[in-house]
């Protein structure tokens, strides 16, 4: 497999996870939040990795978004304009999974996918030259949070 089909795949499981993250608030009643959270997570996840793979980095095996954001932005410091996203999605990697008494409500559901809807959405415009099938749509403002922007193809 060539370097631009396996950033490709990244970007479709990434893609992927954000459909799912936004089918279990916008589908599914009664709405799943924790099980969208952790898509929105792994969605932020595998984009990050598909851009470290585009710099010919081998993606460390980790949850924590902020490690691998520093590690992008070694390569291109705007990538500082999605730290917080990735800081804020970080949480969502471990808890969501397992049983707790972790309750998430819709609104923050909502406000995680937007976030990251705006991280791959971000990635996908920083990798040019490559087709993803699965793209974020944009989901409702929530809380005066903004949605992600359109993504090039």
């Amino acid at each position: 497999m060539n370097k631009n089909d396996l950033i490709s795949e990244w970007l479709e499981k990434a893609g992927q996870d954000y459909t799912a993250a936004s089918h279990m608030i916008h589908e599914v009643h009664p709405e799943l939040t924790e099980i969208s959270c952790y898509h929105s997570q792994q969605c932020a996840e595998k984009s990050l990795k598909a851009f470290l793979i585009y710099q010919d980095i081998e993606p460390p095996y980790t949850h924590d978004l902020a490690k691998l954001c520093l590690l992008c932005e070694d390569f291109d410091d705007s990538f500082s304009s999605v730290a917080q996203d990735c800081v804020d999605l970080t949480q969502y990697a471990i808890s969501t999974r397992y049983p707790n008494e972790t309750v998430i409500a819709l609104n923050e559901a909502e406000v995680v996918l937007n976030k990251a809807a705006n991280v791959l959405g971000f990635i996908n415009n920083k990798i040019p030259g490559l087709d993803t099938e699965e793209e974020p749509e944009e989901s409702a403002d929530t809380e005066g949070e903004e949605t992600a922007p359109e993504m090039e193809q």
